[in-house]
C-alpha cells in the first residue's frame, strides 16, 4: 500500500511515521525546507507524490489546500482516496470535493479529533464524503478510531469546527488567566488552580497554553472558520471572533501585539512587503487608484500617515504638518485631485525628510521629480508640473481624507512601491500584516511548482521520467 502526504508540518510527518511503522510505501512533498521521518520519499512536485497511490493525505493547512487539490486531481488514478485532514470551513471542503470530482480518485472530508502530536497516527477522526468508509478502513488498520458520518463532504468539518469551539476557547482562556497572573505575581497560584480542574492536570494545561503560541496562527483561521459557521446558523458570533483574536495575538512579537496604533515594529515588519500582496490582505479595498503612481521608479516607503486636507493647489497645510510631523510618518495630502499647481517640490521634501518623513502621497501634483529622485525620496502623485503652488490656506492637518478613492486616518498605515500605494486601518494593520506574508508565501509556492514543472521539460519540448505532462 502506498500513501502521499501533501505538506510534511508536524502532523504530516507524524502520519507519515505511522504509515511507515505499519508497512505502507510514504511519498511526501512540502515546499519548505522541513525534515521527515527517514523511509519518506520526498518529491519534487504535488504531482510526482500522488502518482501510483491508494490514499492521499492533504495536510498542506486550509490556505493552500483548494489549489493543490486542483494541481494534483488530473494526476490521481480510479483507485486512490483523496482525504483532506485540513481544518476549514465546509463551504471550502465543499469545493475542494467538486476539484477532486473531475478526476478518477474519490475524496474525503477528514478531520481529526485529538491532539496528533500525542496520539499520532491513532488520533480519533471523523470522516464524511464518498471514500469516507474506506478512510475508516485504512486509518482503522493503523489503530485509529473513524467515525463514518455516511454524509456529504463538510460534515466531518463542522464536526471539527464545533469541537474548536471548545478546545480553542479553553486554551485561549488558559492564556489569558495565565498572563492576566504573570502581571499580578501570581503565576503559580493561578496555574494550580486551572490544573486542579483538567483531567492530567498539569500536562494538558501546558499542552493548551504552548499549543497556542505555537500553532496560533492556524487556529486562529480555524476558529474564525468556526465563527462563519456560527454565523451561519443565525447564533451570535462575539465569542468565537475573540477566541480566534486570542490565538492571533498570541503569535505576535511584543512589538506587534498593540493593535491601537502603528509601531515601529510594524513599520519595519511590512518593509519589503509588496502593495499587491496588501491589497489582496485587505480585499483590494484599500488601495488608491491608479492616477496616482510613483514620481521616480524604485521609490518604496512604509509608513504612519500624516493627514493633510487642503485646498486645490495650496499648501500652507503641508508646511503645517511638516512642523508636527514625527519619524516614520508619511505625508499623505487631499489636494482635492487638482494637477494645476505643485504641492511639494525638493525644497519641502528636504524639510520633510529632516523631520524623518518617509514619504509624500499626493491626491494632486508634484514637481522636482529628478531631484527628488536623487534625493531618494519617495513620492506618489497624479502629476507632475512645473507650476508652483498658493500658500493662502485653508487646509487641515490629521483630520480623515479621500485620497485616491480611499480614506485615510491620522495614524493608518501606508505602504506604496512602483505599483501604487495601499492604506490599511492602524487596527488592523498586524492581522493584514499576517495575511500579507501568507499571500506571499502561497505566491512563492505557486512559482515553485511551476517552475519545478517547467524543470522537467527537456529544451526540445519531451518530459524527463517522472515530469509532469
Amino acid at each position: 500500500m502506498r500513501v502521499g502526504i501533501l505538506g510534511l508540518g508536524e502532523a504530516g510527518a507524524l502520519y507519515a511515521a505511522g504509515f511507515l511503522e505499519n508497512g505502507w510505501e510514504v511519498a511526501g512533498f512540502d515546499p519548505a525546507d522541513v525534515s521527515a521521518p527517514g523511509g519518506v520519499e520526498r518529491k519534487a512536485t504535488p504531482a510526482d507524490v500522488v502518482a501510483g497511490c491508494d490514499l492521499v493525505l492533504g495536510l498542506t493547512g486550509a490556505k493552500a489546500a483548494l489549489a493543490v487539490a486542483t494541481e494534483v486531481a488530473p494526476h490521481l488514478r480510479a483507485a486512490t482516496v483523496y482525504a483532506d485532514m485540513n481544518a476549514a470551513a465546509p463551504e471550502l471542503k465543499r469545493s475542494i470535493a467538486a476539484a477532486i470530482g473531475a478526476s478518477p480518485a474519490v475524496f474525503a472530508d477528514v478531520s481529526v479529533i485529538g491532539p496528533v502530536p500525542k496520539y499520532r497516527h491513532r488520533t480519533a477522526l471523523v470522516a464524511s464524503g464518498q471514500g469516507a468508509s474506506l478512510v475508516a478502513d485504512y486509518f482503522g488498520a493503523l489503530g485509529a478510531p473513524v467515525e463514518d458520518l455516511g454524509a456529504e463532504p463538510g460534515a466531518a468539518s463542522a464536526r471539527k469546527l464545533l469541537r474548536s469551539l471548545f478546545m480553542k476557547g479553553l486554551g485561549a482562556i488558559i492564556v489569558e488567566a495565565v498572563e492576566a497572573g504573570r502581571a499580578t505575581g501570581d503565576e503559580r497560584w493561578v496555574r494550580e488552580q486551572i490544573a486542579a480542574e483538567l483531567a492530567d492536570g498539569e500536562a494538558t494545561l501546558e499542552r493548551l497554553y504552548q499549543g497556542t503560541y505555537k500553532h496560533g496562527a492556524r487556529r486562529a483561521r480555524e476558529v474564525s472558520a468556526a465563527a462563519d459557521l456560527v454565523a451561519e446558523l443565525g447564533l451570535d458570533t462575539v465569542l468565537p471572533r475573540a477566541i480566534s483574536q486570542v490565538h492571533e495575538l498570541a503569535t505576535r512579537p511584543e512589538g506587534l501585539r498593540d493593535t491601537t496604533r502603528v509601531t515601529p515594529e510594524v513599520i519595519a515588519a511590512y518593509e519589503g512587503l509588496p502593495t499587491a500582496n496588501i491589497g489582496d490582505a485587505i480585499e483590494r479595498l484599500g488601495l488608491l487608484d491608479s492616477g496616482i503612481g510613483p514620481v521616480w521608479p524604485g521609490a518604496r516607503a512604509v509608513g504612519r500617515a500624516l493627514t493633510v486636507w487642503t485646498r486645490a493647489g495650496d499648501n500652507q497645510a503641508v508646511h503645517e504638518a511638516i512642523k508636527v510631523a514625527e519619524p516614520g510618518d508619511i505625508i499623505v495630502v487631499n489636494g482635492e485631485g487638482d494637477t494645476s499647481r505643485a504641492l511639494i517640490g525638493e525644497l519641502i521634501a528636504e524639510r520633510a525628510r529632516a523631520r524623518g518623513v518617509v514619504g509624500m502621497v499626493l491626491d494632486g501634483a508634484t514637481r522636482d521629480v529628478e531631484v527628488l529622485a536623487e534625493m531618494s525620496f519617495p513620492v506618489w502623485a497624479r502629476a507632475v508640473t512645473p507650476a508652483g503652488p498658493y500658500k493662502f490656506g485653508p487646509g487641515r492637518v490629521g483630520v480623515p481624507v479621500a485620497v485616491g478613492g480611499v480614506v485615510c486616518r491620522r495614524g493608518d498605515l501606508v505602504a506604496g512601491d512602483g505599483d501604487g500605494v495601499a492604506v490599511v486601518p492602524a487596527d488592523q494593520a498586524v492581522s493584514v500584516l499576517a495575511a500579507a506574508r501568507e499571500v506571499e508565501a502561497e505566491e512563492a509556492r505557486r512559482r515553485a511548482g511551476i517552475r519545478a514543472t517547467a524543470a522537467a521539460v527537456t529544451p526540445g519540448g519531451a518530459v524527463t521520467p517522472g515530469g509532469a505532462s
